[in-house]
């Protein structure tokens, strides 16, 4: 196993890693919208969404992989309300490849969040 960490996205807020590869997986700790320059929260639905997947993209890449070899994706929202929002923005960033998916609504997320997704994906060969 091998600890991934992106020198341009957020370092972890607490005693866990950002993502680790595993054997071709790397699977990623749930990210939040958090801005890496200066680590607070963006505001938000849509920023936070276009952060949060900016932060996987650089995090899978320093790993050895990128969104296209995604393979799942946990999304937990805050609000179930904003399901429309977020998959419109999503698909944006999963356009012709689309791994498979969970969306689960919680009571709160880190930091404020209003959302967080967390993804398995395999390394490039």
């Amino acid at each position: 196993m091998k600890i991934v960490q992106a020198s341009d996205a957020p370092v972890a807020v607490g005693p866990y890693s950002v993502a680790i590869e595993a054997n071709d997986f790397i699977f990623t700790a749930g990210q939040i919208g958090l801005d890496p320059k200066t680590n607070l929260v963006v505001e938000g639905l849509e920023a936070q969404t276009k952060q949060l997947l900016s932060n996987l993209k650089s995090v899978l890449e320093s790993g050895g992989s990128d969104l296209e070899h995604v393979v799942k994706t946990t999304v937990f929202l805050k609000n179930m309300g904003d399901f429309a929002k977020m998959n419109d923005i999503y698909a944006t960033y999963f356009s012709d490849h689309k791994p498979a998916r969970s969306t689960v609504g919680v009571a709160d997320l880190p930091k404020g969040a209003l959302i967080e997704i967390e993804v398995i994906a395999i390394r490039k060969m």
